[in-house]
């Protein structure tokens, strides 16, 4: 059974990166929320060691995208009005790359990083804060102050993210950083190509076909990695992953 699933959230995966770069956005966003619960369903029913922080990544990512999906289906939204389901859906993606944030920060010995890694941190401390500040001043002319706030504050969960990833592969240095960094990177490239096809290049339809396939890559690599253990030579690791009860 977890093999049919696998096959079908590749075929799936597949099918929402062409319907996003052809821009059919209502079908893309109701495949994509298919595939989420059924990665979340395969991660809970047939991942031996579990991890909490990942599990609820993966529930968090998976209600705020049913949520976005739905709000296609609510009222136009008038001017002056507030849309809840903007401000909802993105608050929980947020809180989704917090327990991935979570996930990393938990299972490492942090006043150790920072004695053998102070230096990098504070040089991606200030990369941060330039491509945060950079990347969200784009929007400033089509957002309202309280969106371009969440905004920024988005901006700047995905690059902490990011860098936390960075500096686990750094310290630990084995497969399994290493597939995270790198599900970490495509997370990063989706939503910064993301914002650039909402709110500057609206009618550059390769947009689509980009964010949507880092995306599906993102969940690809975040899901090899959960499957697999520590292996590097860091002795000092400490692996917190928990099972779950069913």
């Amino acid at each position: 059974m977890n093999k049919i699933i696998k096959v079908g959230l590749l075929l799936l995966g597949g099918v929402f990166i062409i319907l996003q770069g052809l821009a059919f956005e209502l079908e893309g966003a109701a495949v994509s929320a298919l595939m989420l619960v059924l990665l979340t369903i395969l991660y809970c029913k047939w991942t031996k060691v579990k991890s909490k922080y990942f599990f609820w990544f993966l529930v968090t990512f998976t209600i705020a995208h049913l949520l976005s999906y739905s709000a296609w289906y609510a009222p136009r939204i008038k001017e002056g009005q507030i849309d809840y389901y903007y401000y909802g859906a993105n608050i929980l993606y947020i809180v989704s790359y917090i327990f991935l944030i979570a996930k990393i920060t938990s299972s490492i010995k942090i006043k150790q990083v920072f004695k053998e890694l102070a230096i990098p941190i504070v040089i991606l401390f200030f990369l941060d804060i330039f491509c945060v500040v950079l990347v969200t001043d784009t929007t400033r002319g089509a957002l309202s102050i309280y969106e371009y706030t969440l905004e920024f504050i988005y901006n700047a969960v995905i690059m902490a993210l990011l860098s936390v990833a960075l500096i686990d592969y750094m310290y630990r240095n084995d497969n399994k950083s290493m597939l995270f960094l790198l599900g970490s990177i495509c997370i990063v490239f989706s939503e910064i190509i993301q914002l650039a096809y909402f709110y500057i290049l609206r009618n550059d339809k390769n947009l689509g076909f980009i964010y949507s396939f880092f995306l599906v890559m993102a969940f690809l690599l975040f899901y090899l990695q959960s499957q697999q253990k520590f292996t590097g030579p860091e002795p000092t690791y400490v692996d917190v992953d928990e099972k779950l009860e069913a």
